[in-house]
């Protein structure tokens, strides 16, 4: 990866943190994320679940609804998902329909991540031709949940 790319990837994993601290102001676990085509934003959203009563709100499904009305089309091929935590198996296989170019995620989820995109034999339920770039501000995206669940609990 070209240090241009990282610097990149970066600017817009930094719009897909702001969209999480939004979701964690609301009172929804921080997850956000923004969908860019030709180094422009067209979706970004961040989780609705507990606003809409709906599980299946997750920032990456609405960035996707997003991101296809502003193309008017279903497929995201050449677009790039930049989202603050490794996407769910419901996410990843949302990501597979639209076929999205590439996912840029920052933390991991180690007990719900749609998992097996480090192993590149294995995409697991992604599309075979989506590149995955996995870490970016991982930090800041761990620290966003890690901050929310222990005002949650505390």
């Amino acid at each position: 990866m070209t240090d241009e790319q990282r610097e990149t990837d970066q600017r817009f994993m930094r719009q897909a943190l702001d969209q999480a601290s939004l979701a964690g102001e609301r009172g929804e676990v921080p997850v956000g994320a923004v969908i860019v085509a030709n180094n422009q934003i067209i979706g970004r959203a961040h989780n609705l679940c507990e606003r809409l009563h709906d599980f299946t709100a997750h920032a990456e499904m609405q960035a996707f609804t997003s991101a296809s009305e502003f193309l008017g089309g279903k497929h995201l091929d050449r677009c790039t998902l930049y989202v603050t935590l490794e996407p769910c198996p419901m996410c990843a296989g949302a990501a597979y329909w639209t076929r999205i170019g590439r996912i840029v995620y920052g933390a991991d989820d180690l007990k719900r991540g749609g998992g097996r995109f480090k192993d590149p034999e294995s995409k697991g339920l992604i599309h075979p031709k989506t590149e995955v770039v996995s870490g970016v501000l991982a930090k800041e995206s761990a620290a966003l949940l890690k901050d929310f669940f222990a005002r949650k609990r505390g």
